[in-house]
């Protein structure tokens, strides 16, 4: 097994022109929301040649060095950063704690508890520790932006989406339905408070060197529908991701959405009202990536599709024919292919290299 890509050349505006619909692709963009540590550690000592260093403060620049080199070694025209291997704003949060029996286990996977989070009242309100701005710490983006590859740029994002960090980090799930009903007035002002913290950091990384948009995360879906009704979202989420766009558009930058789940009730809103430009997180149970590029591909890019049940089960074989439908659906087009939601440290990693190899042979149908 080897790396499908010897020799990357990359080209952000080539794959910005695709995206907004200005250009048609003459070839395959590829482009993933989260490749997992564990996984990227795997390739770069046993592919790329080189030790892998965790993302420490003694260590920060050779941290951020391999991640650049691992996303420009891999065919990819940007690298998402999120802080430099933590995200920039952290939620104090309740966690649980299992075995991680990944392949590429990284000893214990942690998920968030969801029922009852730290704010159930004004006072845990007050009490909760919120991130500080003034504390943010911007240098991983800045190192970043001056040590790129020619050609490559980067897509930002500080943390969790606004609608995750309330409901799971802050209020939790359960918590979050109970307070709309009997007080409605906190779940607003903690909406509030989370989006204005993001909205911030927005507003300060947009005019940084290299930055080609940003990549935000947020899921309020699940398999049938959204988490809470459109109406809540259309009232709580979706006009703070409306003032992320606007910042980002402003300033020549692209707005990529990542929401997981059947949101498709809210597709009309995500267009036309928060005005992403691409959109990414598919399942096929849903909606295959396919009948989304049918349906909206004219009006913003697609992203990835790769189900992750296929990607981490199928035979060899069985994914290459999978992937080739999918580009043979979505090419050319506003498309760049990879994963329905993330490079998991349980996909096996042939699978991983058999969605790249594929993209790096599909060929434009005459």
């Amino acid at each position: 097994m080897e790396i499908p890509l010897r020799h990357p050349s990359p080209n952000f505006e080539e794959l910005e022109k695709v995206i907004k619909g200005e250009k048609i692709p003459e070839r395959v963009y590829f482009t993933e929301l989260v490749i997992d540590e564990e996984v990227k550690k795997h390739i770069t000592e046993n592919f790329l040649g080189k030790r892998w260093v965790h993302s420490l403060p003694e260590n920060k620049k050779d941290y951020l060095n391999q991640d650049i080199y691992f996303w420009y070694k891999m065919g990819y025209d940007y690298i998402r950063v999120s802080g430099g291997g933590k995200v920039t704003l952290t939620w104090t949060k309740k966690k649980r704690k299992t075995k991680d029996t990944a392949p590429l286990s990284r000893g214990n996977r942690e998920w968030t508890e969801e029922g009852k989070g730290l704010v159930s009242s004004w006072k845990e309100f007050e009490k909760y520790l919120w991130p500080v701005p003034e504390g943010i710490d911007y240098s991983p983006y800045e190192y970043t932006s001056k040590n790129l590859p020619d050609g490559m740029k980067m897509l930002v994002c500080p943390s969790d989406g606004i609608f995750e960090t309330v409901s799971s980090s802050i209020l939790g799930f359960e918590n979050l339905c109970y307070l709309i009903h009997d007080n409605f007035e906190l779940v607003k002002a903690t909406f509030s408070k989370v989006g204005e913290l993001l909205y911030n950091f927005y507003k300060n990384i947009v005019e940084l060197e290299n930055v080609g948009g940003f990549f935000q995360g947020d899921d309020f879906g699940y398999k049938t529908s959204s988490l809470l009704s459109p109406k809540l979202l259309k009232e709580l989420v979706l006009p703070w991701h409306k003032k992320f766009a606007e910042i980002a558009h402003k300033n020549s930058k692209m707005y990529w959405l990542h929401c997981c789940g059947n949101v498709l009730s809210l597709m009309d809103d995500l267009i036309e009202y928060v005005k992403i430009d691409a959109f990414h997180s598919f399942q096929d149970v849903i909606i295959p990536v396919e009948e989304f590029m049918k349906r909206y591909g004219n009006r913003i890019a697609v992203l990835g599709g790769a189900d992750i049940d296929k990607l981490t089960r199928q035979t060899e074989p069985e994914l290459r024919k999978y992937i080739r439908r999918i580009l043979n659906e979505c090419m050319p087009g506003r498309y760049a292919l990879g994963s329905g939601n993330s490079i998991a440290n349980y996909v096996p990693l042939h699978n991983y290299f058999t969605i790249l190899d594929e993209g790096l042979k599909w060929k434009i149908i005459e």
